[in-house]
């Protein structure tokens, strides 16, 4: 009967793999070997302040997966994508590139609330929540951070506008002083969905200082 309701389904919403439209499955093999390669250091034309690394170029299964989540209700997506994220984090710990801390934290980057509520969720705090889960007891997410109601979209801005749409937009949140102080004691990597500009990453490491908690690299899915 499972298999009947399944075949059923299908004739009315085909699954098909978000990085690839491959039918029949969500995520294929394909897919998840090309989010499973190293990260890449990448270079945003905003001065981050801290290293910024992505799992791949904005091109392909990358730009799919994130086209399928965030504008067509994909939030399916959301764990193969933050499992990719946890080997990302887990190959820059092997590298050398994060800094020996107790325990780790990942800070969301803050998503407008009308996108949240548009796509059903915050899909970056929603692949951030799976890293943890994939990388242990000693691993935290911490959404610490949220965007002013009266910020627009930043899509098809330049780098400094993106920059000035985003001054004084971001802020900490007034809740999770406990979160903001286990951060302080942390390793803290930003966590993203894409990198454009770095505009966002860079005002998110700005505000994120001044409350004493020190970012040590951002990580997205990908760098357009």
């Amino acid at each position: 009967m499972t298999e009947v309701f399944r075949s059923g389904s299908d004739l009315v919403v085909p699954i098909v793999c978000g990085g690839c439209e491959r039918p029949g499955v969500s995520w294929c093999a394909d897919c998840a070997a090309a989010l499973a390669d190293d990260p890449i250091a990448t270079t945003p034309r905003v001065e981050v302040g801290v290293p910024v690394w992505a799992l791949g170029h904005y091109r392909g299964p990358h730009r799919d997966a994130l086209i399928a989540m965030k504008e067509h209700g994909r939030l399916d997506l959301t764990a193969p994508l933050g499992r990719a994220l946890a080997r990302g984090v887990a190959t820059l710990a092997r590298w050398g590139e994060l800094p020996d801390a107790p325990t780790l934290v990942l800070v969301p980057a803050p998503t407008r609330a009308s996108s949240a509520r548009r796509r059903g969720g915050d899909p970056v705090t929603a692949m951030a929540t799976t890293a943890v889960r994939v990388l242990g007891t000693h691993s935290h997410v911490a959404p610490l951070l949220v965007t002013s109601a009266w910020t627009r979209d930043s899509a098809g801005l330049d780098a400094r506008r993106r920059a000035q749409n985003l001054s004084g937009a971001i802020r900490v949140r007034e809740r999770g002083a406990h979160a903001r102080e286990r951060a302080r004691r942390s390793c803290v990597i930003l966590v993203d969905d894409v990198v454009t500009t770095g505009a966002t990453a860079a005002q998110s490491v700005r505000v994120l200082a001044g409350i004493g908690v020190e970012v040590d690299a951002a990580l997205v899915v990908a760098a357009a």
